[in-house]
């Protein structure tokens, strides 16, 4: 079967969802009205919360959530064949995913920018409140870690690579300078520039690379492993429209311009689907993922469908830089749609692989051999990209040699260019991944100082300096130390299960939110379907994970995933007593504004709490 079918079909699911679906939940459930106040322009204090340019946050959003997971996590996913993964990306992300970033962006916006533990805190109780702050914190720092130690394996010895990542931040810093104080609001103009800069330091890349100051940008893992966490910090204190959003909001042109190009070279090509619907291993005793489809497939896909990572993002740098209430259609659920489509497109790559091949770059060579199969393209592929790219797994690299066969075969005169896509790729996943990196160290940032704040109050401010200073510091070295001391196979499986038992969190506080402001009660149903389906799974993960634990001695692990498990269920269960009393309720009760005065968070901390169930 044509690949087209099913990115033609994906499109068009997107595009109804989009236009009828969101719309629906804007203007019947959370009833958008802009005259509601903008926590950016009430609390506008020209450093976390700043008024941007609707576009510019959108792309800051989609690159702060769109990490590795939906590149890395459907390509390993294919192994149970193309259609389990398919399906969870359309289903997922149109009723889960889009509908849980856009509710939590939502509930921050009318909190004044605020974080999901302090919803949590104000909306259901302070026991939730507490609880989630931190589950959030551990989770936040463990995928930082893991996120760090996925781009340190990319840019690890490969000057080219770490060139055009480095000087997006300069690039970034020009053009913030340009669009925030020289010219306020020149967008266009300084996208332009932006964009052309971006692309002229990655094509300058291999000249760099092949030249006398190629040491200057050559770094092994464990220089790298300090690299990335000092730069966290500095991305986590600079203001917001200094570096993190001009430079999250250039390097989506090249994250979407890359998938659109992935999907025009698929026009082209037209390449058939290798992998069959299902495989053997549906049932468990794969060699990529040893578990059975389900839950795997769901927690596999992660970012891909539904994530909670993203709830971090939309209640952390977002709400803090929308100017208008009705942007959170586009910027919640138009942002997580754009990423679905970015997983369906990382499936196509990999599933328009031969089976054989695929298997032998994402397994071991001793995994491969017990597999009894022959592989069929891949020395010939090795030889065009000008790397031996069997038994590399990780989902990474079969990407990267997926997408650079489609570009490479739009003409036969592209075939001797496939190296340089490949190195093109392996670029574009790095940075997928860094602008993650930077806006979760600044709103794992925010999460602390909440935390902190109720030992010394002057560290919950976030316009005190050198309490920014301070947490952005311990942030930054809790997960730089665990990514100079582990790696993806220490770090991943455990976020992967947490990640996704977030997100059932988030949801949960999303009901709440629902009967909180909806007219009718059975609009919480939007939330609470997906909730107790992602709650099962991640569950159901999350024993499984530990019995993998237990057999291989990882007690630490067991611990943490026991911990994580029995603090979700206190937050459900905390939920589930508020809904029994709002459901009760003949109007519901409202957020915190409809209150006569509301307190920004850079007042005083001693300002009155609001009024909880």
């Amino acid at each position: 079967m044509s690949v087209l079918y099913l990115m033609l079909g994906s499109l068009c699911v997107f595009a109804l969802a989009y236009r009828y679906y969101a719309s629906f939940i804007a203007t019947k459930v959370l009833m958008l009205d802009d005259r509601n106040i903008a926590p950016s322009i009430s609390c506008n204090d020209g450093h976390n919360y700043v008024p941007t340019n609707k576009w510019v946050v959108f792309g800051h959003h989609f690159a702060a959530i769109a990490g590795p997971g939906p590149l890395i996590g459907p390509v390993l996913a294919a192994q149970y064949g193309w259609g389990p993964g398919f399906f969870w990306i359309l289903l997922g992300s149109v009723f889960a995913g889009c509908v849980h970033d856009m509710i939590i962006l939502f509930a921050s916006y009318r909190h004044k920018g605020q974080s999901l533990s302090v919803i949590a805190e104000r909306d259901v109780s302070k026991l939730t409140g507490g609880v989630t702050a931190v589950v959030i914190l551990f989770i936040i720092i463990v995928a930082l870690a893991g996120l760090a130690v996925a781009v340190v394996n990319s840019l690890f010895q490969n000057p080219w690579g770490f060139f055009s990542i480095a000087m997006t931040i300069p690039i970034a810093m020009i053009i913030g300078v340009y669009m925030f104080r020289i010219k306020p609001g020149a967008v266009l103009s300084g996208s332009i520039a932006g964009v052309i800069m971006v692309c002229a330091a990655v094509f300058i890349g291999p000249y760099v690379a092949e030249s006398n100051i190629a040491g200057w940008f050559t770094f092994n893992k464990n220089q790298l492993s300090v690299i990335l966490p000092i730069y966290g910090f500095c991305a986590a204190t600079l203001p917001v429209w200094l570096l993190l959003a001009p430079r999250d909001y250039l390097s989506t042109f090249m994250k979407i311009g890359v998938v659109v190009a992935l999907a025009v070279g698929l026009l082209f090509v037209n390449p058939t689907i290798k992998m069959p619907f299902t495989t053997i291993y549906t049932a468990g005793g794969g060699p990529i993922i040893p578990g059975p489809w389900w839950p795997y497939v769901f927690i596999t896909i992660a970012c891909g469908a539904i994530s909670g990572f993203h709830a971090l993002i939309g209640s952390g740098t977002t709400p803090k830089m929308i100017e208008h209430e009705t942007e959170i259609v586009m910027i919640g659920y138009g942002a997580m749609l754009t990423e679905a489509f970015v997983a369906v497109m990382a499936l196509l790559a990999a599933v328009s692989l031969v089976p054989q091949d695929y298997f032998a770059i994402n397994t071991s060579a001793e995994v491969f051999k017990k597999l009894n199969m022959t592989v069929v393209d891949l020395p010939a592929l090795s030889k065009l990209v000008g790397l031996d790219v069997a038994h590399r797994p990780g989902g990474a690299i079969s990407l990267a040699v997926g997408m650079a066969h489609v570009f490479a075969n739009i003409s036969q005169g592209l075939q001797h260019t496939m190296k340089y896509w490949f190195q093109f790729i392996i670029m574009f996943e790095a940075l997928f991944i860094l602008t993650t990196i930077d806006a979760g160290t600044r709103v794992a940032r925010y999460i602390l100082q909440d935390i902190l704040g109720y030992v010394y109050k002057p560290l919950g401010k976030k316009d005190w300096i050198p309490g920014v200073i301070v947490t952005s510091a311990l942030v930054s070295v809790a997960w730089g130390y665990m990514s100079y001391t582990g790696d993806v196979s220490s770090i991943w499986p455990m976020f992967g299960a947490t990640n996704q038992t977030l997100s059932a969190l988030a949801l949960a506080i999303g009901t709440t939110i629902i009967l909180r402001v909806g007219r009718k009660k059975v609009y919480a149903l939007i939330t609470l379907i997906p909730c107790l389906f992602i709650t099962v799974t991640t569950f159901a993960a999350g024993i499984m994970n530990v019995r993998t634990y237990l057999s291989k001695g990882q007690m630490l692990n067991v611990w943490l995933s026991v911990l994580v498990i029995v603090l979700v269920v206190i937050i459900i269960a905390d939920n589930v007593r508020v809904w029994l009393k709002l459901l009760k309720t003949d109007k519901p009760p409202g957020l915190n504004d409809e209150r006569d005065v509301i307190f920004c968070p850079i007042v005083p901390a001693d300002a009155p709490p609001d009024l909880m169930l």
